[in-house]
């Protein structure tokens, strides 16, 4: 019978010698059998890092035994974590990462995360949509998933009183990840810094050069021959996040503005989709104001 991954840890220290062996001999120690490993030495930082996926040496184990793994696992690496001064998590594989959604008009992220929520391709749970519109409130119900309007107008205070909703909804819903599909409001630094490395936004990869509205249609008065998208972890600096993905597709002469856009909407759902995936596969790495991508 073939060992089924059920946790997944990842680590990053200073590098030495020693530590692939000590991390391998833990596993062991804790019944465990390694059924995958990767690892990075930044040669800039000597910064070590390591992603190791780990199944029960007996794949006969029921799923009460398995949770007792997981516990022994944990215990089994804490003395080598301390040992070499690790920044370490253990992560149960199969479980689905609670993840709220926010949007504001444009429902090409939110329909592409949606549905590969729905069929599985995506290890999230969605247990709420947040937008500052109601627009996209059907689709969230086609999902059936609950939507909340939450609204940010030029009253005073209403941007705070907006986020401190936010706030209420990621801790009265357990919200482990909160991804910006195309929500087109500044978040204030005191929310962008209240969950380091648990925000991902997404946007076009024109930036600086195109900003604000309409940017696929600046670039297409251009001639511009890319168009792209970046998913990055949000941070106080706006759209300067460590960087999870990328990627372009080639455009011409041909293509008019609305192709463009469209271009880009396909783009944009791929990326985000790629990067919530990896980071709740835990592949995702934070090195500095870079990341590391174990893919």
């Amino acid at each position: 019978m073939t060992a089924v991954t059920t946790h997944v840890l990842t680590l990053s220290c200073s590098d030495r010698p020693g530590i692939v062996h000590a991390v391998s001999g833990a596993i062991v120690s804790a019944g465990g059998n390694i059924t995958s490993s990767q690892q990075f030495e930044d040669p800039g930082t000597g910064t070590f890092f390591m992603r190791v996926a780990v199944a029960p040496a007996n794949p006969a184990l029921t799923a009460p035994d398995v949770s007792a793994f997981g516990a022994g696992f944990r215990s089994a690496v804490e003395p080598v974590a301390g040992r070499f001064g690790m920044t370490w998590q253990v992560h149960q594989s199969a479980r689905r990462t609670r993840t709220l959604i926010m949007v504001s008009l444009g429902g090409h992220c939110l329909n592409d995360m949606l549905f590969r929520a729905r069929n599985g391709s995506l290890p999230v749970e969605v247990p709420t949509v947040v937008s500052n519109h109601t627009a996209l409130a059907p689709l969230a119900d086609f999902y059936g998933v609950p939507f909340h309007h939450v609204p940010v107008t030029k009253q005073p205070g209403s941007k705070a009183a907006a986020e401190a909703r936010l706030r209420g909804l990621v801790d009265e819903l357990d919200v482990e990840l909160v991804v910006l599909a195309r929500y087109m409001q500044v978040l204030s630094d005191e929310m962008c810094s209240s969950m380091p490395g648990r925000m991902i936004n997404i946007h076009h990869s024109f930036l600086p050069s195109f900003k604000g509205a309409r940017p696929y249609h600046q670039a297409h008065l251009r001639g511009v021959k890319l168009v792209g998208a970046t998913a990055h972890y949000v941070t106080p600096a706006l759209d300067e996040g460590p960087i999870i993905e990328q990627d372009v597709l080639r455009v011409d002469h041909a293509m008019s503005a609305e192709d463009f856009a469209g271009a880009g909407r396909d783009v944009e759902a791929q990326v985000l989709s790629r990067a919530v995936r990896w980071h709740t596969e835990h592949r995702v790495l934070l090195n500095g104001a870079s990341t590391v991508v174990f893919r």
